[in-house]
């Protein structure tokens, strides 16, 4: 395997957060020493939580954060890029942290292969999607005025090309939540879950499975079919 995988379950974001960033952590040093790092995938469902990203503006909170206390709903600014989303039971959280070099890929190539990564993954339920120019993540009817929806949400950060945060995608998500915000900074477009589009709530245990090994394909051990020794050099981030 070219990353080990871990599923962390039902977990409270801070306890996400420290896991990720020790692995962060770890795969930077290993770079530095010049030794073998360790890729890792973790998946998660988290307690309900907004978390705003650095770019974030405040003003796409719609309500205070006291009613955000009352109702048990956590709140987190955090480095990664994006603006304002929500995380919670029935939504698939990924954290990649990965070393891009590892694949001879750019911050922006890694971004389009989790998007594609994404597509195919909807696509096994016979949901097409695909991109939003301009606003990284995966959409529904992204071209279709008034109809686009976002079902899964894109936010990452980066250093010396590896990465950690991710994505969010809603499987079976009370999407309720969402009226809390913003979602992403948008005012005019509209979210969904997987459940939502086939009209029946998922198993969520399955789709986990279907989703990994879409990433092991996408992330090969290099020098198997489709591996990314023959790409370009990685990007500029």
């Amino acid at each position: 395997m070219s990353f080990d995988y871990t599923d962390m379950g039902l977990i409270a974001y801070p306890d996400a957060l420290a896991r990720q960033t020790e692995a962060f952590d770890a795969l930077l040093q290993a770079k530095r020493s010049g030794t073998a790092g360790r890729n890792r995938l973790f998946f998660c469902e988290h307690l309900p939580t907004l978390t705003i990203g650095k770019s974030g503006n405040e003003a796409n909170l719609l309500v205070s954060e006291a009613l955000l206390t009352g109702r048990g709903i956590a709140l987190h600014h955090i480095g990664r890029g994006g603006d304002i989303t929500y995380h919670g039971p029935g939504q698939i959280t990924g954290y990649p942290v990965f070393d891009l070099e590892y694949w001879q890929m750019g911050l922006r190539q890694y971004i389009h292969l989790l998007e594609d990564t994404i597509i195919r993954f909807l696509a096994l339920y016979g949901i097409a999607a695909g991109r939003l120019e301009g606003a990284a993540g995966v959409w529904i009817d992204a071209l279709i005025p008034g109809r686009a929806r976002k079902i899964c949400a894109i936010g990452v950060k980066s250093s010396r090309f590896v990465t950690m945060h991710g994505f969010a995608l809603n499987i079976n998500t009370d999407l309720r939540y969402f009226s809390l915000i913003n979602p992403c900074g948008f005012t005019d477009k509209g979210v969904t879950s997987l459940e939502r589009e086939l009209g029946v709530a998922q198993d969520f245990e399955r789709a986990k499975e279907l989703l990994h090994e879409l990433f092991t394909e996408s992330f090969p051990v290099k020098g198997t079919s489709g591996s990314i020794e023959e790409a370009a050099p990685p990007a500029p981030e």
